[in-house]
């Protein structure tokens, strides 16, 4: 069985990275415009702070986790947005008090979770190493559409190992949520590592998911693949390639998170 100890501490490191991104910014910079379309810095932020404790809640209240599922079933397409956007109009200084409490009362009782203990959620029940995973996943994405609107660089990191896999785990997920059938046939995924020079190109080790000899592939930089499957850049400005048809439809559509796909990112340079 794999140690899940890593996951929480890349959870950390992961949260205290975008910390320290966005730990001084002007109350100007929490109102910039992000890519995701209506939400600000501060709505980053806000999401992932209420993502945070709707998790705690399910880790530790599972009355009240309830009523949250139910204001979800209630708004489906709007649930998500109403949670930021509350967030959002706090004072830049209490949002991120509160998303830093908030984090670090999630990592305490997930780290110290019993072992085959499992948590309700909006989707199925998950143990602690795998919430901490989407959490992980999630702070990267959210803070990936920071990063680009305050325009600067993140050297990627092997953390990125748990978004690859998320991935990879959810390729049938991201056929089922567009009414598409999932191929039967597993696929080869084969992604480089980050090689620590901080340009995401890869060079690294090599991260293997798959039969070997399997016909459909994926190849391509860990960073690139982790893009698309947050659909936080277009297929056709990154490096992953697909061998097969099936595989080249999921590149298309891969999302390593749950809910709707939602528009994606336009290609650079498109026109409105």
């Amino acid at each position: 069985m794999t140690d899940p100890t890593p996951v929480f501490d890349d959870l950390r490191d992961e949260s205290e990275e975008l910390d320290r991104l966005v730990g001084e910014l002007s109350e100007e910079d929490w109102a910039l415009a992000t890519p995701a379309a209506g939400w600000t810095v501060a709505h980053q932020i806000a999401h992932l702070a209420w993502t945070d404790r709707s998790a705690l809640l399910a880790a530790t209240d599972l009355a009240a986790f309830g009523a949250e599922v139910e204001k979800a079933l209630a708004a489906p397409d709007r649930f998500v947005d109403e949670g930021a956007e509350e967030g959002a109009g706090l004072p830049p200084a209490r949002l991120l008090a509160e998303w830093r409490a908030g984090r670090d009362a999630l990592h305490k009782v997930l780290s110290s979770a019993p072992r085959g203990v499992r948590f309700p959620w909006y989707g199925p029940p998950m143990s602690g190493a795998s919430m901490a995973t989407a959490r992980l996943m999630e702070t990267w994405a959210h803070g990936q559409d920071i990063a680009d609107a305050l325009h600067v660089m993140r050297p990627p990191t092997d953390r990125l190992r748990h978004v690859a896999r998320i991935g990879v785990r959810a390729r049938d997920f991201a056929f089922g949520v567009r009414g598409l059938t999932p191929p039967e046939e597993e696929f080869r995924v084969e992604l480089t590592s980050p090689a620590g020079d901080g340009d995401g190109d890869g060079g690294g080790e090599l991260w293997t998911y798959g039969p070997e000899d399997a016909a459909q592939r994926v190849t391509g930089p860990a960073l690139d693949f982790c893009l698309l499957v947050t659909r936080r850049a277009h297929r056709a400005d990154l490096a992953v390639r697909a061998q097969g048809a099936d595989a080249d439809r999921w590149l298309d559509i891969a999302q390593a998170f749950a809910g709707p796909p939602g528009t994606g990112r336009p290609p650079k340079g498109a026109t409105e």
